[in-house]
C-alpha cells in the first residue's frame, strides 16, 4: 500500500507541476480580441444560449470550477482577469461543464449523483481508518479486520466509478472548449495548440486520480481475497 501511496504521489506532483509550468508559460502569449478570461466565459455562455450562468471570481489559483448548484462559473483571479491563452482555455473549459449541463450530457448527470455518495464514503473512511488504528494501538478490537475490508472496498468502488465517470466528463468540456476557441476567432493556428497543451495537462490529473483509486481498490480487494483463502 505504501508502494502504491509513494508512486502515485510522486505521479500527482510531476502532473500538478507541470500544469502549473504550462500555465505560467501559456500566460504571456495573447488571444484574439484581448479578452479576460472572464469575458471569453461570457460570451461562450452567450453564444451557446446560456443566459442564466453567472461568471464569478473565486479565491485560490486553479480553482476553477462551474457549480451545478447556483448554474455559476467560477474562475480563480489569475484566470479571471488573464488575457492570454491559458486564461482562455480554462474559463471555456469550464464554461463546457456549463453547456454539458443545459444540455442534459449524462455523464455529468451521473457523476452530480454520485458526490453524496462520495462525501459519505470520506467520512466512513475516515471512521474506519480511526477505528482500526486505535483498535491496533489501544484496543483490542474495535472493528473485525474483515467487515473493515468489506466497507473500505465499499467506499473505493464508489471513488473509483466516481473517477472513472469524470474523465469523459472532463475530456467533453475541453473539446467543447477548443471546438469553440478556434470557431470564435479566440485561438488561432499560432496558440492553440498551446491551449490545447493546457487542457490536456489538465486531463492527467484526473486519470492519475483514477488510477490512484483503481490501484487502490485493486489492492484492497486482493487483500481480502488472500485472508479468505
Amino acid at each position: 500500500m505504501l508502494i502504491i501511496f509513494i508512486v502515485f504521489a510522486l505521479l500527482s506532483w510531476i502532473v500538478s507541476a507541470q500544469l502549473k509550468r504550462r500555465f505560467k508559460k501559456y500566460s504571456s502569449i495573447s488571444i484574439g480580441g484581448d479578452m479576460s478570461g472572464a469575458e471569453v466565459a461570457q460570451q461562450m455562455l452567450n453564444d451557446n444560449g446560456i443566459f442564466d450562468v453567472q461568471v464569478l471570481s473565486s479565491s485560490g489559483h486553479l480553482s476553477d470550477h462551474y457549480n451545478p448548484a447556483n448554474k455559476s462559473v467560477n474562475l480563480s483571479g489569475d484566470v479571471y482577469n488573464g488575457r492570454n491563452v491559458s486564461a482562455a482555455a480554462v474559463s471555456a473549459h469550464e464554461c463546457g461543464h456549463a453547456i454539458q449541463h443545459a444540455k442534459g450530457y449524462a455523464p455529468l448527470k451521473i457523476r452530480s449523483t454520485l458526490v453524496p455518495l462520495q462525501n459519505v464514503s470520506a467520512k466512513v473512511l475516515n471512521v474506519i481508518f480511526i477505528a482500526m488504528f486505535a483498535g491496533a494501538i489501544a484496543l483490542p478490537s474495535l472493528i473485525p479486520f474483515d467487515i473493515a475490508l468489506i466497507i473500505i472496498i465499499i467506499c473505493y468502488s464508489i471513488f473509483t466509478l466516481f473517477s472513472i465517470i469524470t474523465l469523459p466528463v472532463e475530456l467533453n468540456a475541453s473539446r467543447r472548449a477548443l471546438l469553440w476557441l478556434t470557431n470564435s476567432g479566440i485561438t488561432t493556428q499560432h496558440n492553440h495548440k498551446q491551449a490545447k497543451d493546457a487542457l490536456k495537462w489538465a486531463a492527467y490529473t484526473y486519470l492519475i486520480a483514477t488510477l490512484s483509486s483503481l490501484a487502490t481498490l485493486i489492492y484492497y480487494i486482493f487483500l481480502f481475497v488472500n485472508r479468505r483463502n
